[in-house]
């Protein structure tokens, strides 16, 4: 079979996914940021899909599809499992001279998503006429050369805990990318940036932790159960999480779960946004003659909470930095709090969303007003509040 290579503009243009599981929470982030105008019908959503028609990047039918779907779409995206339902869609995109992507059929699919790998404006992809696990690895082998002939893969084993940054797929390290390449088990939180997911291996298993049906406490017994029993099967396991393992990211309890099972786990730092998003935003954490210290604390309990293990009386005192993390919901109190303690009403404070992505917005303002001024823009999670006089710094 001779393919014709094409590089899409799909920016503004409709494309329709037919499907709301792990394969379509892999292809989105993709679409989402090649512009186009999407729509996903289908019954239910991962939550990660979920998060996007909530930020309103997608919309969501939800119900079985329909032929009528396909009228008006670019591209047809099928990723379902049912073979049946599969080529309903396909029929249907035939009908409407509509190229159509299948994930369960790539005979019956009349376009292929090829392996790809991006770097900077430079995007390549790769296909070998059905041979995914060739195509990934000519597609890793051109990564490596553009990223200046990184050294061949090693064998590894156990569970790797991978900070995947604060949500441009580019700011993950390049040992974390090297592991995620290699993995046979990849956990993911929804916060880790989508396009990452696309460069997996076609093999590898892909478990979405946001979608585990339990409480919290139970959701991190069940993660730390899939990391040692895919572990101990002889599988590797990258837990991808956002920003760093370690920040308010529970890696601490994987990383004891693991030892006491006796499976060995190597920790791959992060970028984490508590520093990420101020900077770039224009806010450095700290700056000669302004902040010679800042003071990350998390907010997903407020401050009059006896769980909370803040201490706000000595936050303060503080003449520094404060970043608050998972705290846009408690901005109210927590400003009140941080006032009452001592802070000036008049403090800067800023709050930065979705930090690193095409999506970042940032607003200014003060410690007396900022809970006021968020509601008003429509700030949603996550957001990162710095509070400071860095915050007029730049």
């Amino acid at each position: 079979m001779s393919l014709y290579p094409l590089a899409l503009k799909l920016t503004g243009r409709r494309v329709l996914v037919v499907g709301g599981g792990a394969v379509a929470t892999r292809r989105v982030p993709a679409l989402i940021a090649a512009g186009a105008r999407i729509d996903i019908v289908a019954p239910e959503l991962t939550p990660a899909l979920r998060g996007h028609v909530d930020a309103g990047r997608v919309t969501w039918q939800a119900r079985r599809f329909e032929p009528a779907d396909v009228q008006g779409a670019w591209l047809v995206q099928v990723a379902i499992d049912d073979p049946a339902a599969a080529a309903e869609v396909s029929a249907a995109a035939e009908e409407h001279n509509t190229f159509c992507v299948r994930a369960d059929d790539r005979d019956a699919a009349t376009a292929w998503t090829p392996a790809v790998t991006r770097h900077g404006q430079v995007t390549v992809a790769v296909t070998d006429g059905g041979g995914r696990r060739r195509a990934m690895a000519v597609r890793d082998l051109v990564a490596h050369a553009l990223q200046s002939e990184l050294p061949t893969l090693p064998e590894y084993k156990g569970v790797a805990l991978v900070g995947a940054g604060p949500g441009d797929p580019e700011l993950i390290t390049v040992k974390g990318r090297r592991l995620l390449a290699a993995a046979d088990v990849v956990v993911a939180d929804r916060l880790v940036p989508g396009l990452l997911l696309g460069d997996l291996r076609p093999d590898a298993e892909f478990v979405d932790a946001a979608k585990i049906p339990y409480g919290p406490a139970k959701a991190q017994e069940e993660i730390n159960r899939i990391l040692v029993e895919r572990a101990l099967a002889g599988k590797f396991v990258v837990r991808l999480k956002g920003g760093d393992p370690y920040v308010f990211g529970r890696g601490g309890e994987e990383a004891l779960a693991c030892a006491a099972a006796g499976v060995p786990v190597l920790v791959v730092p992060g970028v984490t946004s508590s520093i990420a998003a101020p900077a770039l935003a224009g806010i450095p954490v700290t700056h000669r003659g302004v902040a010679h210290e800042f003071t990350v604390v998390s907010g997903h309990v407020p401050p009059d909470s006896e769980q909370s293990l803040v201490d706000w009386a000595a936050l303060g005192r503080l003449r520094g930095t404060i970043v608050v993390m998972m705290g846009l919901r408690n901005l109210p109190a927590i400003a009140a709090r941080l006032i009452e303690e001592g802070r000036p009403a008049a403090t800067p404070v800023a709050v930065v969303q979705e930090g690193s992505t095409a999506h970042q917005r940032s607003l200014r303002s003060t410690l007396a007003a900022v809970a006021e001024d968020v509601a008003a823009a429509g700030l949603r999670p996550p957001a990162t509040v710095v509070i400071g006089d860095v915050v007029g710094v730049l």
